[in-house]
């Protein structure tokens, strides 16, 4: 590790930080109904959409109504999209010709971008036409989004309000979050890439000369506008098979330090935003806090384990980092902070490969990714996950002073913890249980390119990819068969909507529920204690729940390593 690799990390997280007071204040806005800036121009298209779809933008909804259109709205972008993917044969916007998509692959793909995952078991530049790529694959990047933070505004709706019935409407939220914040700022960041060398044409590819005198046919295509919303959306899904270690996609440092900070502002500014609506933005930079404090020990181990390298290597007389599977142009700091932020959230876009980090240091990417993804998390999913278990914390807590457990002035009684618990339980119900199908079919095991601990690695991660809703992957994992592309599109199914279903369920109760006060006996949810409270249950749940199977995996591949011995 060095002083200037620890510099970039600390400057990093300062913009971070400083950017979610505005990010917060922009998204407390439209949680709240208010008017911005840019909606003069942009509400006659609002109002508009409202109009054709029948929509009454007063009209609330109960959590089950809300429930039943988020549910609606994905399935009908699910059918969809894959309906562009198998006809892009003979849809236009196709120069390179593709014919449509196999079945499996197209199933997997759709429900992948739906849930907000971006699994790809394809190689975008010679898979997808430029249609699917933008009608397809860059909508639903916007819409997957779109529905996370409308969730997350409900389940705030249900803390902040008093005794109320409904928790919004899902269709205005999705449709103010995605015409008032997620457009302007894609619009504006789309306009920088191309300032900064990431394409954005219809022409399919270049040919350029090579230094050798030789002809190299370059793909292209509208890069910059998948790439804005891939990153800012923590949807991840890249243009290029190379996802975002494409010179394309991420063509300098500068791109690159940009694209970092798109992935974390909007899910940090989403704890000021529920700061703000329950009275007491204490509340909201406990929970930052939290996070940042799991992030930081995330990155702190990740880059440990490369700058340390690889002791087979040292024992060969190489010293240094480890560069394996890594750009030279972003090196081993960068590398390492990108790996821990693309999978504490739900972004899964890449500019190393994660198959050749340290086992130690790809240990915490997949360590992220089994917590819920909620260091920061994805947009929306991130908050409601922490809120998850904020509540288990807040009941715990309860439990050790004898009291009824508050958090924010709501009461947490059987019913919330139920649900909170079905939440926590089916995310580790879904990796390990298809992680255990997959390690001894035969199907399965002809998947992971290495074997040994490294090989269950390989598996271990994908199942928890997907049902995190990440889309990164060990690079040795083969998975575009039948197998692994229907039983990972049940990953990232169950491990989306399996998770809203009772955070929307939660939030209807909370909001029926008076506010009370905070009093003498109630535990104080804003302090230093509290934090750790938070982390430590997130920790301490995080590894009772997967120890074993890392154990199994990456600390066994490391364990190898260290006695100079590999498979």
């Amino acid at each position: 590790m060095t002083l200037v690799g620890w510099g970039m990390i600390l400057l990093f997280l300062a913009l971070t930080v400083a950017l979610a007071r505005p990010a917060g204040a922009w998204m407390y806005a439209l949680y709240n109904g208010n008017d911005l800036p840019l909606a003069r121009p942009l509400m006659a298209i609002e109002r508009g959409f409202y109009k054709i779809a029948g929509i009454d933008r007063n009209k609330e909804q109960s959590w089950v109504g809300y429930a039943c259109a988020m549910m609606v709205f994905n399935v009908m972008g699910l059918l969809f999209l894959f309906g562009i993917l198998k006809l892009q044969g003979v849809l236009p916007l196709n120069p390179q010709g593709f014919p449509g998509v196999e079945n499996d692959l197209a199933f997997n793909t759709a429900i992948s971008f739906v849930t907000n995952t971006n699994w790809q078991n394809y190689g975008g530049e010679s898979t997808l036409s430029h249609l699917s790529q933008m009608l397809g694959l860059t909508v639903q990047n916007f819409l997957s989004a779109a529905t996370g933070i409308a969730v997350a505004f409900a389940f705030i709706r249900g803390f902040a309000r008093k005794q109320a019935n409904g928790i919004g409407n899902f269709w205005v939220d999705v449709t103010r979050i995605t015409l008032y914040l997620l457009l302007p700022i894609c619009f504006v960041l789309a306009l920088a890439y191309v300032a900064l060398g990431v394409p954005q044409t219809f022409a399919a590819s270049a040919t350029a000369t090579t230094v050798e005198g030789a002809k190299q046919v370059l793909a292209l295509g509208p890069v910059a506008s998948q790439l804005t919303i891939k990153l800012l959306g923590t949807n991840g899904g890249g243009f290029f098979n190379a996802n975002s270690a494409h010179p394309f996609e991420n063509p300098t440092a500068i791109t690159n330090f940009i694209g970092m900070l798109s992935i974390l502002v909007l899910g940090a500014g989403l704890t000021l935003t529920f700061g703000k609506a329950v009275g007491n933005i204490r509340q909201g930079y406990a929970i930052l806090a939290a996070m940042l404090l799991l992030l930081i020990g995330g990155i702190a181990i990740t880059y440990g384990a490369e700058a340390a390298g690889n002791p087979i290597h040292h024992a060969l007389g190489l010293v240094g980092g480890n560069m394996e599977g890594k750009e030279v142009r972003f090196g081993v700091a960068t590398s390492a902070l990108f790996a821990t932020i693309t999978t504490a959230t739900s972004t899964g876009a890449v500019i190393a490969a994660h198959d050749s980090l340290m086992p130690i240091g790809g240990l915490i990417p997949m360590f992220n990714m089994q917590l819920g993804e909620l260091v920061i998390g994805g947009v929306g999913s991130g908050l409601y996950a922490i809120l998850i278990y904020s509540i288990l914390a807040v009941f715990i807590a309860g439990l050790m002073v004898g009291r009824t457990p508050e958090y924010v002035g709501k009461k947490i009684e059987s019913r919330e913890m139920k649900l909170a618990v079905i939440a926590i339980v089916i995310p580790p119900l879904m990796t390990l249980g298809l992680t255990a199908v997959a390690s001894v079919l035969p199907a399965g095991l002809a998947g992971p390119l290495a074997k040994g601990p490294h090989g269950f690695s390989e598996i271990l991660y994908a199942f928890t990819s997907a049902t995190a809703n990440n889309g990164s992957a060990f690079g040795g994992l083969s998975g575009n068969t039948p197998f692994y592309n229907l039983l990972l599109a049940l990953a990232m199914f169950m491990g989306r909507f399996g998770v809203i279903l009772p955070v929307l369920a939660i939030a209807g109760g909370l909001a029926t529920k008076q506010r009370i006060p905070a009093g003498a006996g109630s535990f104080p949810t804003t302090g230093v204690l509290w934090v750790s409270l938070l982390a430590a249950v997130i920790v301490i749940v995080g590894g009772l729940t997967f120890l074993p199977s890392l154990v199994l995996g990456p600390i066994a591949d490391q364990v190898q390593i260290a006695a100079g011995t590999v498979l």
